[in-house]
C-alpha cells in the first residue's frame, strides 16, 4: 500500500507559472487522495539546476551559477508553500546527495559495458539541452519547441547503449500483461512513443566536454554528465538512493509531466533503470500545453500567469481547484482570466457557496445556529453518496480530476435543487418540524461534499466541516468513509451541535 508520485523537476531558468502549478497541484491532489485511502505516499518534486542555460543565465546576471540556483529554487518552494503543496521531499540537483546518486548510476552503467566513448557530430539545441537529427527538426531546420536553429557541434563524448533496450522497451510498453508493463497516457502519446521506437533507437550522448556547470563523470572528470541524465536520476535520489530503504517506494507509480519531455521519461529513463536492474515506472502521464486567449504563454509577451496572481484573485484553495479542473489532464488547452472567473463564479460562488450560505442562514434564523433537535433523515445524503459512489474514485485514480469535479458539482446541484423543492422559507411559517428535518438533511449532505472536496480544497473543506457542525477529525472520518463509501448510520453532524456563523466563502468576482 505505497504510492510514489513525481512531478518533473522544474528548470530554474524561469519563475513558476500556471504550467508548473498545474502539474504540481494535480500531483498534490492525487497524493492527498491516496493518503485518504491509507497509502504510504511519497510525493517528490524539486528543481533541475545544471546545464548550459543556467551557466549562461548566471553569467548574464553577473552571479555564480549556484547563487542563481538558490534564488530560483527558493521561488518554487515559496510557490508550492503558497499553494499548500504537501510534498514529501523537494530535491535540488545541486544537492551533494544527488551527486552521489548520479555518480553511482553512471558508474554501474559504465562497469556493465553500457557506456562507451566516441566522437559525435550533431545539431544541439541549447533551449532543449539535447541533440537532434535532421528528421526531428521542422522544414526550416529549427527545433519545433523553441523555433531556433540548433548549433552544429562536434565532440568526443561518452554514449549510453540505449539501442540495446529497444526490443525490451517495446515489449514493456505494448504488452499489457507484462509484469513490468509501462502504461503511457494519454493514448495518442503512447502511440507516438511506440511509432518512434519502431523506427529504431540510436545510442545517446550522456556527457559533455565544454560544460563546467554539472556533475563530473566518475570515470573521466574532464567531462560532465548530460543534464537530462543528471535530472532523471533525481527520482532515485529523492527516495534515498543509494542508501536506506529506497526500494520500498519503487517502482514509481505515476510520473506526471508536460508532453515535451515524455520521450526522456518513457524511453531513456526506463532504459537507465533496466541497465541498473531497478524497477520500471508503472505509469507515465503527460499533459498538453496551455495557451492564454489562444496565444502561447511567454515572458516576452507578458502573458504568463503566476501562482501569486491566481491566489491574489481567487484565494489559495479556489486557485487550486480552478487550475486543475478547467482543462482535462492530457490534451492541450486554452485558458483565460475570463474562463477562470466564470468557473469560479459558477462552481464556487453560485453553487457551493450559495448552498452553504443559505443552509447556515436557515439554521441561524430558525434554530439558534445549532443543528435542530430532530430525527435524522439520511435519504438526501445517501442520494449524494450515490453520485460519488458511482465514479468519483475511478475519476480520481485515473487522473480525470475535471470529471471528479463534475461529480462534486452534481452533488452540490442536487442539494440546491432539493432546497428549491422543499421551499424551507415557506416551511418556517407552516411546518417547523419538517423544516428541522430538511435543514438537518442539508447539513449532512454538505458534510459529505466537504469530504470529497478535501483533496482539492483542503483548507476550505476543513472550514465547511466546522461550519456545518460535523463531529470528529475530517481527515480520519474521510479515511474511514473512503474505505467503503458507506455513510455512518447517524450521518456526520450531531443533533444540537453548534454551527459556525454564516459567511461568504466565495465572494463573486466580476
Amino acid at each position: 500500500m505505497k504510492f510514489y508520485i513525481t512531478t518533473p523537476i522544474y528548470y530554474v531558468n524561469d519563475i513558476p507559472h500556471i504550467g508548473h502549478s498545474y502539474t504540481t497541484v494535480v500531483a498534490d491532489i492525487l497524493a492527498r487522495w491516496k493518503r485518504l485511502n491509507n497509502y504510504d505516499v511519497f510525493f517528490l518534486t524539486g528543481t533541475d539546476e545544471h546545464g548550459t542555460k543556467i551557466a549562461q543565465a548566471a553569467k548574464e546576471k553577473g552571479v555564480a551559477p549556484y547563487e542563481l540556483c538558490n534564488q530560483m529554487s527558493s521561488k518554487f518552494k515559496e510557490a508550492w508553500q503558497l499553494l499548500n503543496i504537501s510534498y514529501t521531499n523537494f530535491i535540488r540537483t545541486t544537492d551533494n546527495k544527488h551527486f552521489e546518486s548520479v555518480e553511482k548510476i553512471v558508474q554501474i552503467l559504465f562497469d556493465k559495458g553500457l557506456i562507451f566513448k566516441k566522437k559525435y557530430e550533431g545539431f544541439y539545441c541549447v533551449g532543449c539541452e539535447r541533440f537532434y537529427v535532421s528528421k526531428d527538426l521542422d522544414e526550416n531546420g529549427c527545433c519545433f519547441l523553441h523555433k531556433t536553429k540548433p548549433v552544429l557541434q562536434s565532440e568526443e563524448n561518452y554514449f549510453f547503449r540505449v539501442s540495446q533496450f529497444e526490443g525490451d522497451l517495446l515489449e514493456r510498453i505494448t504488452n499489457l500483461n507484462h509484469k513490468e508493463h509501462i502504461q503511457i497516457l494519454p493514448e495518442e502519446r503512447r502511440n507516438e512513443i511506440i511509432g518512434k521506437l519502431k523506427l529504431g533507437l540510436e545510442d545517446i550522448s550522456i556527457s559533455r566536454t565544454a560544460i563546467d556547470w554539472g556533475i563530473p563523470l566518475p570515470f573521466d572528470k574532464s567531462q560532465t554528465v548530460y543534464v537530462w541524465i543528471d535530472a532523471l536520476i533525481n527520482y532515485l535520489t529523492g527516495i534515498g538512493f543509494p542508501k536506506g530503504e529506497f526500494k520500498k517506494y519503487l517502482p514509481v507509480d505515476v510520473h506526471l509531466m508536460a508532453k515535451d519531455i515524455l520521450w526522456f521519461h518513457s524511453v531513456i529513463w526506463p532504459a537507465i533503470l533496466m541497465g541498473t536492474d531497478l524497477d520500471l515506472p508503472k505509469k507515465i502521464y503527460s499533459h498538453g500545453f496551455f495557451t492564454l486567449n489562444g496565444n502561447k504563454m511567454s515572458k516576452s509577451l507578458g502573458n504568463v500567469i503566476s501562482p501569486e496572481e491566481l491566489v491574489n484573485k481567487y484565494g489559495v484553495d479556489s486557485a487550486r481547484y480552478l487550475t486543475v479542473t478547467l482543462i482535462p489532464f492530457g490534451p492541450d488547452g486554452d485558458i483565460s482570466w475570463e474562463s477562470l472567473t466564470l468557473k469560479y463564479n459558477t462552481d464556487l460562488a453560485n453553487n457551493l457557496g450559495n448552498l452553504l450560505s443559505r443552509t447556515l442562514k436557515m439554521a441561524e434564523k430558525n434554530f439558534n445556529n445549532t443543528i435542530p433537535q430532530t430525527i435524522p433523515d439520511l435519504s438526501l445524503v445517501k442520494q449524494v453518496g450515490n453520485i460519488f459512489k458511482e465514479n468519483f474514485a475511478y475519476n480520481m485514480d485515473n487522473i480525470a480530476l475535471h470529471k471528479a469535479a463534475e461529480n462534486l458539482q452534481s452533488a452540490i446541484t442536487l442539494v440546491n435543487q432539493q432546497i428549491e423543492r422543499d421551499a424551507p422559507w415557506k416551511l418556517a411559517k407552516t411546518d417547523k418540524e419538517k423544516l428541522a428535518v430538511s435543514v438537518y438533511s442539508y447539513l449532512q449532505a454538505i458534510d459529505l461534499i466537504a469530504i470529497h472536496l478535501l483533496c482539492f480544497m483542503p483548507e476550505i473543506a476543513q472550514k465547511i466541516w466546522f461550519l456545518a457542525g460535523a463531529s470528529g477529525d475530517i481527515q480520519e472520518i474521510a479515511k474511514k468513509y473512503f474505505n467503503s463509501f458507506n455513510i455512518p448510520d447517524e450521518g456526520f453532524s450531531i443533533v444540537n451541535a453548534k454551527l459556525g456563523n454564516s459567511e461568504i466563502l466565495f465572494p463573486r468576482i466580476s
